[in-house]
């Protein structure tokens, strides 16, 4: 089972970014995803997820309307679109996935782990 986080950069504050989870080893079609992220000095945080289907889709508050998650599973990708970054949303960003058809907000309720792309808003 293995997860590739991408699509790390520099954004100006306000701007845009596109986060990508490719998967592979495994049927997507049969694990929630998740997004997660970490600051330095930090705990890592939820951000969103996804479920099976794809209906159901979950954000954290502070993201809420800022932040879209996705999923393709036919190119066993999950997506994260990233709108009005701002400076505290800087951070090392990881996809996660859990064999189970309902998405989760619980670090340790994921099983497999990506290693990370660096997210820096800044002017």
């Amino acid at each position: 089972v293995q997860l590739q986080a991408s699509g790390e950069g520099l954004v100006q504050p306000g701007g845009s970014l596109r986060l990508s989870c490719e998967t592979s080893g495994f049927t997507l079609d049969y694990y929630a995803i998740g997004w997660f992220r970490q600051a330095p000095g930090k705990e890592r945080e939820f951000v969103a997820a996804i479920t099976v289907s794809g209906v159901g889709t979950y954000s954290a508050d502070s993201m809420k309307g800022r932040f879209t998650i996705s999923r393709d599973n036919a190119k066993n990708t999950v997506y994260l679109q990233m709108n009005s970054l701002k400076p505290e949303d800087t951070a090392v960003y990881y996809c996660a996935a859990r064999a189970r058809m309902l998405a989760a907000e619980r670090v340790d309720e994921y099983e497999y782990w990506g290693q990370g792309t660096q997210v820096t808003v800044s002017s």
